[in-house]
């Protein structure tokens, strides 16, 4: 373990010396102390995502095979809305868990706010309209509905608060960077116009 730290630091020290940058290991260790640059990523609504992951292909399975056992009982109209609304919620859900995990993960605001949007907008309409008017529906499609609600319904909640923390969380950071900044300036900038190889 003392090796590989040690030629970690050698490693560090030599890609330094090769390729100067300026002040950076300053700033590290100024940023690291620094309010703005703690880690906002939300865990709970992590842990949704993560089982709403494994919990969307039992879901899609169910209903693919539930629709196939009540098909032939279904008028025209309700036929096309349960394959239209099936099709939508699949391609919906496949981006609103990625959205979800890229935003949360990588504190990303803009993935975080689809994310967020697709759930609310688009899922928890579709989930509760099939959930409530489907027709014909069978109890372990109802279960399964449930709990897919449950899951939207969960991540909608979690969602705002997080893009909520996430979104103060990026304008304290631009805030603290645009105060150091002026710091940077008033103190003197490692590279001056007098200096030579600028």
């Amino acid at each position: 373990m003392m090796a590989a730290d040690y030629m970690r630091q050698k490693l560090t020290s030599f890609t330094e010396a090769v390729f100067p940058v300026r002040g950076v290991r300053d700033q590290r260790q100024h940023h690291l102390l620094r309010p703005g640059n703690e880690i906002v990523t939300s865990l709970p609504l992590q842990m949704a995502l993560y089982f709403n992951v494994f919990f969307f292909p039992f879901w899609i399975i169910t209903c693919i095979v539930m629709l196939d056992l009540k098909f032939l009982y279904l008028q025209e109209i309700n036929q096309f809305i349960y394959i239209t609304v099936y099709v939508i919620m699949s391609g919906t859900e496949v981006m609103r868990l990625y959205l979800g995990y890229l935003g949360n993960l990588q504190e990303r605001v803009p993935e975080l706010a689809g994310f967020w949007l697709l759930t609310l907008v688009l899922q928890l309409p579709l989930c509760a309209f099939i959930l409530l008017i489907g027709s014909m529906p069978f109890p372990v499609e109802r279960a399964v509905h449930i709990v897919f609600l449950g899951f939207v319904v969960f991540e909608v909640i979690i969602g705002y608060i997080a893009l909520k923390v996430m979104s103060n969380h990026q304008v304290m950071k631009f805030h603290l960077q645009q105060f150091d900044d002026v710091i940077e300036m008033q103190n003197g900038h490692p590279y001056s116009e007098t200096d030579p190889l600028t």
